[in-house]
């Protein structure tokens, strides 16, 4: 329970301490389990940010916290299209407690005049604990409303 409460300690102090905001829905692997997520974006500069999802399936819950320190645009710097890598720690709290760490690599598009991305990305996992194994089977779609502006756009 501590753990919980200190990974949404953390998700809750970026989230002051940044100037840009997106949340929505992330479709598709949510920590090796299909389902569905609430998905968060928390800007921490120009190329960085925190890409954060409590995820729901099979009777548990799934909460990743990824770094995504390349934010850049595709070609020309005011392109609506995005892509970016990462890498943070992934939980899955059930019957089963599992801990690992997850890379991400994603592709992601900005409608011009709707505050609207929608993205796909990639993230390969590997588990610490309750089992030591690696997953490369998770791959999402994500759909997210944009608040504030962010300066790489």
């Amino acid at each position: 329970m501590r753990k919980l409460i200190f990974v949404f300690a953390l998700i809750a102090g970026v989230a002051f301490g940044s100037y840009a905001q997106e949340v929505g829905v992330r479709f598709g692997g949510v920590n090796g389990g299909g389902g569905a997520a609430v998905d968060g974006i928390f800007s921490l500069g120009k190329f960085s940010r925190v890409h954060a999802d409590v995820g729901f399936f099979d009777s548990a819950v799934g909460i990743d916290a990824l770094w995504d320190f390349l934010y850049k645009p595709l070609q020309v710097e005011k392109s609506t299209f995005h892509w970016y890598a990462g890498v943070g720690p992934s939980m899955t709290i059930g019957d089963v407690f599992w801990l690992g760490v997850s890379g991400e690599l994603g592709i992601e598009y900005r409608f011009a005049g709707v505050p609207i991305a929608i993205g796909a990305d990639w993230r390969p996992t590997f588990w610490i604990i309750d089992d030591t194994r690696f997953g490369a089977d998770s791959f999402g779609l994500n759909v997210r409303w944009v608040f504030g502006s962010k300066s790489s756009n």
